[in-house]
């Protein structure tokens, strides 16, 4: 079981939502951390679930969820971000969830940030959407329109599921090298974000920091899979009789 669950009391009526979990070239997770950063969102809530990895994450010496929420009251903006990848198994139910916290809250629209793995990344950003004002305006920026392909992972539940439960839903999406990652990525989906939502996120840090974020990332991934592992062995090894 899945649950989303906000600590801070805040009305999310009219808010867009930025979903950014880990996936190819981790372009949503870069994007995701440096806009959080940058706009100084607040730590307002958490995911959770029985059959996530047993394992929290310490910023700043601070004791945090992995799968976190922020808010941006300003821009009228959240965020979801993931210090792990999502478990292949849960990757609809979660996304089922999220489709529900939005309709739950009054959420106007959701905008996955990923990337499509190719053998030649280009610096172009692409977009496919459910929502023609927000197409339209991304189409008179440049960014360009998907004709057929493939999107995976949470976003895809979001993206299938959008038309039949009437929610507006974007997927802006980045070309990567999957065997690699780039701050690159993140820099181009975030300046898609900016010409299509009308935010100033400053991208001249980006380069330096998103490398950062992409090791702390890399790091916390690897980490957390260690603590799982390590965890699941030791439960194993014990038997069930030590927690009973």
């Amino acid at each position: 079981m899945i649950e989303i669950r906000l600590f801070k009391d805040i009305d999310l009526e009219g808010y867009t939502l930025i979903e950014g979990f880990p996936g190819a070239g981790l372009v949503g997770s870069m994007a995701n951390s440096y806009m959080i950063e940058k706009l100084n969102m607040e730590y307002i809530g958490y995911i959770d679930s029985e059959s996530f990895p047993p394992i929290a994450v310490i910023h700043n010496s601070v004791p945090m969820f992995p799968v976190r929420i922020y808010a941006d009251k300003k821009n009228k903006l959240i965020a979801m971000i993931a210090e792990f990848t999502i478990q292949t198994e849960l990757v609809h139910e979660l996304g089922i969830e999220i489709m529900d916290f939005v309709r739950k809250m009054g959420i106007k629209r959701i905008i996955s940030i990923g990337g499509i793995p190719v053998e030649k990344p280009s610096e172009d950003a692409f977009i496919v959407s459910t929502d023609k004002t927000l197409l339209s305006k991304a189409l008179a920026n440049g960014i360009k329109p998907i004709g057929d392909g493939v999107v995976a992972g949470v976003s895809a539940i979001i993206l299938a599921n959008s038309t039949v439960l009437d929610i507006p839903i974007a997927n802006l999406l980045v070309e990567v090298n999957p065997e690699m990652t780039d701050p690159k990525y993140a820099e181009i989906a975030l300046s898609g974000l900016n010409k299509i939502i009308d935010i100033n996120i400053d991208l001249k840090e980006l380069d330096k920091e998103a490398k950062l974020v992409e090791a702390k990332i890399r790091q916390m991934v690897k980490k957390a899979n260690l603590s799982h592992e390590s965890y699941k062995k030791a439960t194993d090894a014990t038997g069930p009789s030590m927690y009973a």
